[in-house]
Parts: structure tokens; sequence; C-alpha cells
């Protein structure tokens, strides 16, 4: 971790330059979890670009805004900074079209993620307004009077009814944790799709509400909020993600969930966004 780019000077690389790209091994968090090599959850993370671009063989600028999918069952994920440092290295150099570049950005991020990444790359002009929403949900937490709050995660705090079933969407926009490396916080939507024994609304909350003060990478916040909701409630259905507001051209949206039916495909981006 002492390697990390991220909270540190950093010179921004004028020419092409993967090296710069910085993995971090899935399995160091995990481990503090109890997940081994055979994963409690599918997912991937969805990453998308907002500043991304290089020249044409003419050397005119392009300017582009891409998809990025990354598998949870990948070795590692990517730290954030080298990203930005990695796509910064293309500004300058020069591409004879954009499947080339696509090609070139997919196979670097795939070698250093350790498993395949899917890039799709988006025209600026044509990213239109319906593909930013609102999700639908069934309980907004956020309208919730809680008392007896704390700011670091337990998973004692949540309380359920194993008399009563429940189908329920929840949504809060009160998500907020801290990086592990700068301590700067990071805002999101969270987003829980839950089938089995009732949970009581306010625990739920006064859970989310507990990473406040937490310190840990996006990916890693989605996936010990499923393992604590995962043991506690023993759900028939449980789906999470974290809609993460961007920082520095970048923003990271986690998800996990029991079954991976659809596959990977990138989430609407919220209007929050």
């Amino acid at each position: 971790m002492s390697e990390i780019p991220l909270g540190k000077q950093t010179d921004y690389p004028e020419h092409y330059n993967a090296e710069v790209l910085f993995p971090v091994s899935r399995s160091v968090n995990r481990h503090g979890l109890g997940i081994g090599e055979v994963l409690p959850f599918g997912g991937f993370d969805h990453w998308r670009a907002y500043e991304l671009s290089w020249l044409n063989s003419r050397g005119m600028p392009v300017a582009k805004m891409a998809d990025i999918l990354v598998p949870c069952e990948s070795l590692c994920l990517i730290e954030s900074k080298s990203l930005k440092l990695y796509f910064n290295s293309l500004n300058q150099h020069q591409f004879a079209s954009d499947e080339q570049a696509l090609d070139v950005i997919q196979r670097d991020l795939s070698k250093v993620a350790g498993a395949k990444v899917i890039v799709s790359l988006l025209d600026c002009s044509s990213v239109s307004a319906a593909q930013v929403s609102n999700p639908e949900y069934t309980v907004l937490l956020d309208s919730l009077q809680i008392d007896k709050l704390v700011y670091e995660p337990a998973a004692s705090l949540l309380k359920i009814d194993t008399r009563t079933h429940c189908e329920e969407i929840f949504l809060s926009n009160l998500f907020r944790s801290r990086c592990p490396i700068t301590a700067q916080p990071d805002w999101g939507t969270i987003l829980i799709r839950y089938s089995g024994p009732s949970i009581d609304h306010q625990s739920l909350l006064r859970y989310i509400i507990s990473y406040r003060q937490h310190s840990g990478f996006h990916e890693n916040c989605v996936e010990q909020i499923f393992v604590d909701l995962n043991a506690v409630c023993a759900p028939t259905r449980l789906e999470i993600s974290i809609n993460f507001l961007r920082r520095g051209g970048l923003e990271i949206n986690p998800f996990r969930t029991l079954t991976m039916d659809e596959g990977m495909k990138p989430l609407l981006r919220l209007c929050r966004q």
C-alpha cells in the first residue's frame, strides 16, 4: 500500500505510459471480511471516465467518455489515481483510429486487473438525458429520524424480524466513507434490492450512516455491506450498488449480487452524478 500513488505529489506523464497503472490485490481487504477464494457474491465494478482524450492520425484531439467494467473475480482492482495518470498519458498520443485506442486501453487495464476488462467508448455529444436516471425504490431511508448514531460500521447494528418476510428496494443518498489513503470524503447513493426476513428500516439506515468515518476503498465498502447483510439476514435476494460521485473525472459504481444472471452492463448515471 505504501507504493500507491494516491495522496502523493506526482508528475503527470506527457507520453503514453501503461506502467503507471497500479494494481491493488483484492485479497488483502477480503481476508479481513472472511472471504476466501470462493466469493459469496458475483458482480463488477463500473467505472465511468469523463476526461478521456488522445490525438488522431492528423494530430486532431479526440474527446470521449468511457464505460469500464471490471469483474469482481479479477485478482486486482485498479488504483484510481493511477488510472487518471494513465488516461492523462494518452492525451498527446496518436492513434490511427478509435478502435485502436479502445484495443490498447482494454488490453492495458485487463493486464493490470488480472481479468478481462470490458471498455466501451462513448461520444460526448451522444450521451443523452435518457441515460441519466433516478433509481426506482420502495423505501427511501433518508426520511427516517434516528438517534444513537455511531460512525464505524458493525453488523450488530442490523436488526431483523424472522417472523415476517419482505421484498423491498432501499435507497439512501446519505452514504459517505473516507479514502483510506487521503481521508478525503467519498459520497455515494446506495441501492439495496432485498428479499428475506424483514429488516428494521431504522437499523438499516443507522448501519449505512455508520460508514461516515470508515476508511475503505469503494469496492471494499460495498463488499463489507454485502457480507454483513448476507450473514445477518440470510436473504434469498440481495443486490447492492453504490453510485459514488466522481472525483478527477472518474466515478466508481461497485455492484455485488447473490446471483449474477444478466452479466456485466453499465449502471445508469444518477442525476446526482
